[in-house]
């Protein structure tokens, strides 16, 4: 049986495909921080392209590199320093205040059953009682237990400092070659494949960068909602729950339910009364409607394709089958296949097998 040029040809890329869906997986611990090192350079070129023309070619390019890498560094240190001090705070907090919330619910959840003639006996006491002793752990002997395991697995911390000195070493070098670099892989393509390869290339590039900087956009504007929003309904933990949920909305639906959770805890916790109800159903209710009607089409843009259960099932998929590593190629995976997709579908609409 011979085979056509055609059918070597595709057996051969589907080949190359396979090997380097292999080879992902198989590197994929030593990838991950060249692959969140890309994403960034992906997501931060812009910034640094940006700069250069208003430098004029006066500003050299490893200076812009230098500023904008500084200032997300900065950026991410700030949510850190915002986050993490205010729950240190506010837990041991939370701790004294949940034997009242117990109280209170047992005292309003029972005569409120009765009155529908259910008769439930809650052991709320015992209840109350595993849950503050859950959360009055020996806080020491986690911190130990901690430490132990860190000695124990020495190589993990290793690897994890390893990766926090790499990744900004190796955005910075991205940021400053990005363009040179694709050029070089762009070369690799035949000639007479350049056209197709590259109208294919920059509809998945606008595909993808429209999604993910108008996202990342709307990530910001919707943490500072949120974190008003909680503020002004004197939420102690608005500021953290604000930021987590709006950063937490780059999964569709999953981070602003766990956000509205959150918030729904902590508002009982503090209040114990409908007034977290109210609270929550004002804010995350409002902030739905705003996101979705006017924030993310403004943002984001309606034409882009990536509907939000593709980008669940991308991100669920790419992390089951490569990890860490996984989740983040997903949306450059998705975008690719989703032009991939329009793409054969409007050549199947056009050919003679479907209009016949």
């Amino acid at each position: 049986m011979q085979f056509t040029p055609t059918q070597l040809r595709a057996a051969a890329w589907t080949l190359i495909a396979v090997l380097a869906l292999l080879a992902l997986r198989a590197l994929g611990a030593v990838l991950t921080p060249f692959a969140v090192a890309a994403v960034l350079a992906y997501a931060l070129t812009p910034l640094v392209d940006r700069l250069d023309e208003v430098g004029r070619g006066r500003m050299p390019r490893v200076l812009a590199v230098l500023v904008v890498q500084l200032l997300f560094m900065l950026a991410l240190l700030c949510v850190f320093l915002l986050v993490v001090p205010v729950l240190a705070k506010e837990l041991p907090l939370m701790r004294e205040q949940l034997p009242l919330v117990f109280d209170r619910l047992n005292a309003v959840l029972s005569p409120w059953l009765a009155q529908f003639g259910i008769s439930v006996s809650l052991d709320m006491a015992s209840l109350r009682a595993h849950v503050v002793k859950y959360l009055n752990a020996n806080w020491e002997e986690s911190f130990s237990s901690v430490l132990s395991s860190l000695k124990l697995g020495g190589s993990v911390a290793l690897t994890i400092v390893g990766n926090a000195l790499l990744i900004p070493v190796a955005l910075f070098y991205l940021l400053l070659d990005w363009k040179p670099f694709v050029a070089r892989m762009l070369e690799l393509v035949p000639p007479r494949a350049r056209p197709s390869v590259d109208s294919f290339t920059g509809e998945s590039d606008q595909v993808l960068g429209q999604y993910l900087r108008g996202q990342l956009l709307v990530m910001a504007t919707m943490a500072v909602f949120y974190s008003t929003g909680l503020a002004l309904f004197d939420l102690e933990l608005a500021l953290p729950i604000g930021v987590f949920t709006g950063l937490a909305m780059f999964v569709p639906y999953i981070g602003f339910g766990v956000g509205l959770i959150l918030a729904l805890v902590a508002g009982f916790l503090q209040f114990a009364s409908a007034k977290a109800l109210v609270m929550v159903a004002a804010v995350y209710g409002s902030g739905q409607l705003l996101e979705g009607l006017f924030i993310t089409p403004r943002l984001v843009g309606e034409r882009i394709g990536l509907h939000p259960l593709a980008v669940i099932f991308a991100l669920l998929a790419f992390g089951q089958l490569f990890g860490f590593l996984g989740v983040l190629v997903a949306l450059p995976a998705s975008a690719v296949l989703l032009v991939a997709i329009r793409r054969v579908r409007a050549s199947y609409l056009g050919s003679n097998l479907y209009q016949s």
